[in-house]
């Protein structure tokens, strides 16, 4: 094993190292100080929200209830209508209206999915577009 004391002719060798320490100290103040200084953001947007409470609607939307039911008869608002054919008319007529009520299809879960589909290409085709699928918590 071998030990080193230093060199011979007793001079002082240069260390090629540079001491990084206070480096780090001084980079480390600075830090905090920018830490401090920075003032405070706040993560808030202000909005203009009117006050007071809004008018009521004037008039209350109407509703027509579709149900599809497991056999493929459709009923309108509790009336058995039969099939696509005759709920076609209807459609065409409550699409003429300035305000079309909106419709609310409630298919039962033994229906054939053809049946829905049949329902809902014949509301698009009539431009309705206040349609919403009721009851699908039972498919879940």
């Amino acid at each position: 094993m071998a030990m080193n004391i230093g060199n011979a002719s007793g001079d002082p060798e240069v260390m090629m190292d540079i001491n990084t320490t206070p480096l780090i100290d001084v980079m480390l103040v600075l830090l905090i100080m920018l830490i401090v200084t920075i003032p405070v953001q706040l993560h808030s947007v202000e909005l203009n929200l009117p006050h007071g409470t809004p008018p009521p609607p004037v008039v209350e939307p109407e509703v027509v209830r579709i149900d599809i039911g497991g056999d493929g008869n459709i009923s309108w608002n509790g009336e058995i209508l039969g099939g696509v054919s005759i709920l076609e008319p209807r459609l065409a007529a409550i699409s003429a209206r300035s305000v079309p009520p909106e419709l609310h299809v409630r298919p039962d879960r033994a229906v054939n999915y053809d049946t829905v589909v049949a329902v809902m290409a014949a509301i698009q085709r009539n431009g309705l577009t206040k349609v919403g699928l009721v009851g699908a918590e039972q498919f879940l």
